[in-house]
Protein backbone atom coordinates (compact mmCIF):
# COMPACT_ATOMS: atom_id res chain seq x y z
CA UNK A 1 0.00 0.00 0.00
CA UNK A 2 1.38 3.25 -0.88
CA UNK A 3 1.73 6.03 1.54
CA UNK A 4 -0.90 9.10 0.90
CA UNK A 5 1.02 11.64 -0.57
CA UNK A 6 2.73 14.92 0.77
CA UNK A 7 2.39 12.87 4.29
CA UNK A 8 5.43 12.65 6.39
CA UNK A 9 7.07 11.83 9.43
CA UNK A 10 8.18 15.36 11.11
CA UNK A 11 9.32 14.76 14.22
CA UNK A 12 12.53 12.14 14.58
CA UNK A 13 11.82 9.94 17.38
CA UNK A 14 13.88 7.73 19.60
CA UNK A 15 14.65 4.22 19.24
CA UNK A 16 12.88 3.73 22.75
CA UNK A 17 9.73 5.32 21.19
CA UNK A 18 9.33 3.12 18.04
CA UNK A 19 6.36 1.44 16.99
CA UNK A 20 5.99 -2.02 16.74
CA UNK A 21 5.29 -1.44 13.02
CA UNK A 22 4.15 1.60 10.24
CA UNK A 23 7.16 4.36 9.12
CA UNK A 24 8.95 6.26 11.26
CA UNK A 25 11.03 9.02 11.31
CA UNK A 26 14.19 8.33 13.62
CA UNK A 27 17.95 9.68 15.42
CA UNK A 28 20.44 7.59 16.67
CA UNK A 29 24.51 6.16 16.88
CA UNK A 30 25.35 3.45 15.23
CA UNK A 31 26.63 0.87 17.56
CA UNK A 32 27.89 -1.87 15.20
CA UNK A 33 27.92 -2.94 11.88
CA UNK A 34 28.41 -6.33 10.73
CA UNK A 35 30.03 -6.86 7.17
CA UNK A 36 28.90 -10.28 5.34
CA UNK A 37 31.93 -12.30 3.89
CA UNK A 38 31.60 -12.25 0.00
CA UNK A 39 30.00 -16.00 0.18
CA UNK A 40 26.96 -15.04 1.37
CA UNK A 41 24.36 -12.36 -0.35
CA UNK A 42 24.82 -8.74 0.05
CA UNK A 43 23.95 -6.74 3.15
CA UNK A 44 25.10 -4.18 5.77
CA UNK A 45 23.95 -4.28 8.96
CA UNK A 46 23.92 -1.71 11.48
CA UNK A 47 22.73 -1.63 14.86
CA UNK A 48 21.59 1.99 16.36
CA UNK A 49 20.94 3.03 19.78
CA UNK A 50 19.61 6.23 21.25
CA UNK A 51 22.29 8.58 22.67
CA UNK A 52 22.03 8.38 25.96
CA UNK A 53 21.37 4.47 26.77
CA UNK A 54 24.00 3.35 28.89
CA UNK A 55 26.65 0.89 27.49
CA UNK A 56 25.88 -2.53 28.45
CA UNK A 57 27.88 -4.64 30.86
CA UNK A 58 30.48 -6.42 29.07
CA UNK A 59 30.39 -10.11 29.03
CA UNK A 60 33.87 -10.45 29.42
CA UNK A 61 35.04 -9.27 33.16
CA UNK A 62 37.41 -11.13 34.41
CA UNK A 63 36.06 -12.56 38.08
CA UNK A 64 38.02 -10.07 39.85
CA UNK A 65 37.92 -7.32 38.22
CA UNK A 66 35.56 -4.00 39.21
CA UNK A 67 32.02 -4.30 38.46
CA UNK A 68 32.13 -7.93 37.74
CA UNK A 69 29.90 -10.40 39.55
CA UNK A 70 31.47 -12.12 42.31
CA UNK A 71 30.49 -15.41 41.35
CA UNK A 72 28.94 -17.46 38.49
CA UNK A 73 26.08 -18.90 41.07
CA UNK A 74 25.05 -15.10 41.86
CA UNK A 75 23.17 -14.78 38.50
CA UNK A 76 19.85 -15.13 37.43
CA UNK A 77 19.00 -18.27 35.58
CA UNK A 78 17.93 -17.00 32.04
CA UNK A 79 14.36 -18.15 31.43
CA UNK A 80 14.20 -21.87 28.73
CA UNK A 81 11.11 -21.76 26.59
CA UNK A 82 10.26 -25.32 25.42
CA UNK A 83 7.94 -23.55 22.32
CA UNK A 84 8.77 -24.52 18.97
CA UNK A 85 8.86 -21.52 16.63
CA UNK A 86 7.41 -22.66 12.88
CA UNK A 87 10.31 -21.96 10.22
CA UNK A 88 9.81 -18.63 8.41
CA UNK A 89 7.44 -17.71 11.60
CA UNK A 90 7.88 -14.01 12.39
CA UNK A 91 9.63 -13.95 16.23
CA UNK A 92 7.26 -11.57 19.04
CA UNK A 93 9.81 -8.86 20.24
CA UNK A 94 9.82 -9.87 23.89
CA UNK A 95 8.43 -7.43 26.73
CA UNK A 96 10.14 -4.35 27.50
CA UNK A 97 11.53 -1.43 26.32
CA UNK A 98 13.07 -1.28 23.23
CA UNK A 99 17.40 -0.54 23.06
CA UNK A 100 18.26 -1.23 19.54
CA UNK A 101 17.28 -0.49 16.05
CA UNK A 102 18.43 -3.35 13.77
CA UNK A 103 19.09 -1.44 10.49
CA UNK A 104 19.37 -3.56 7.29
CA UNK A 105 20.70 -2.67 3.62
CA UNK A 106 20.38 -4.75 1.32
CA UNK A 107 22.29 -5.32 -2.02
CA UNK A 108 25.58 -2.96 -0.40
CA UNK A 109 28.94 -4.33 0.99
CA UNK A 110 29.41 -1.08 2.93
CA UNK A 111 28.18 2.48 3.32
CA UNK A 112 30.97 5.08 3.50
CA UNK A 113 30.45 7.06 6.05
CA UNK A 114 28.29 4.63 8.14
CA UNK A 115 30.77 3.20 11.20
CA UNK A 116 30.28 2.60 14.69
CA UNK A 117 29.84 6.11 16.76
CA UNK A 118 28.11 7.67 13.60
CA UNK A 119 24.94 9.73 14.11
CA UNK A 120 22.43 9.14 11.76
CA UNK A 121 18.65 10.07 10.99
CA UNK A 122 16.93 7.79 9.22
CA UNK A 123 13.33 7.27 7.72
CA UNK A 124 11.68 3.97 6.58
CA UNK A 125 9.56 1.25 8.01
CA UNK A 126 9.93 -0.57 11.04
CA UNK A 127 8.90 -4.11 11.37
CA UNK A 128 10.05 -7.05 14.30
CA UNK A 129 12.46 -9.31 12.85
CA UNK A 130 13.90 -12.13 15.28
CA UNK A 131 12.63 -9.41 17.98
CA UNK A 132 14.51 -6.74 17.28
CA UNK A 133 12.62 -3.91 15.31
CA UNK A 134 14.24 -3.54 11.75
CA UNK A 135 14.02 -0.66 9.22
CA UNK A 136 15.14 -2.42 5.98
CA UNK A 137 17.28 -0.23 2.84
CA UNK A 138 15.91 3.19 5.00
CA UNK A 139 16.68 7.13 3.68
CA UNK A 140 19.72 8.01 5.63
CA UNK A 141 21.05 11.08 6.70
CA UNK A 142 24.62 11.20 8.11
CA UNK A 143 24.50 14.02 10.93
CA UNK A 144 28.01 15.61 10.76
CA UNK A 145 29.84 15.83 13.94
CA UNK A 146 31.77 18.86 14.95
CA UNK A 147 35.23 18.34 14.98
CA UNK A 148 37.60 19.04 18.57
CA UNK A 149 38.76 22.28 18.35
Amino acid sequence: MADAPGRKATAASSVRDLPDRGRVLCHGFIESVTYMPASQVAAFVAIVIDHDVPAPPSRFLAAGAKGAPAAASSLPAAPVSNERVRPGAQRQRPAGPKERLRVVWLGRRRIPGVDAGTELRLEGMVTIRDGLPTIFNPRYEILSRQEEQ
